[in-house]
């Protein structure tokens, strides 16, 4: 399978709540880290498991996906009826048609506070802006 339907048919599979199929993905010794939270996931089995025991009200929205080789770039929009929406850049490394490797940065939209010396150099982005038109974000 190409890399980047590798990587597509991951968020569809994240999205269905199909563990085996995500586990079908993701090579049993690959390493996922989250430089954000500074967490290491390590092995197909701790993927999956940290997957499916997110807290339920979520949704997945691929924003693009670009590929090149066996490196391919991700970015997802994830809404969450309790705790927001949430974004994630996502930097997989594909072989044999599984994940090997990948770097996630997660964050929440607006988690980062403005600091008021920008101000006469940016405008806010409106996040349902951005949604209907993610070339803007």
């Amino acid at each position: 399978m190409e890399s980047s339907r590798v990587v597509e048919a991951l968020w569809e599979r994240i999205q269905a709540r199909d563990w085996g199929g995500v586990a079908g993905l993701v090579a049993d010794d690959a390493v996922v880290e989250w430089p954000v939270s500074g967490e290491r996931i390590v092995g197909s089995a701790n993927f999956v498991a940290v997957n499916r025991e997110y807290p339920e009200g979520w949704t997945i929205r691929v924003l693009r996906i670009v590929a090149d080789g066996d490196e391919v770039v991700s970015e997802v929009e994830v809404p969450h009826e309790g705790l927001g929406v949430f974004r994630a850049a996502s930097f997989w490394t594909v072989r044999d048609g599984r994940i090997v490797r990948g770097r996630e940065y997660w964050t929440g939209l607006g988690a980062d506070p403005r600091p008021a010396w920008r101000t006469p150099f940016v405008e806010p982005m409106a996040s349902d802006a951005v949604a209907a038109d993610p070339a803007r974000g």
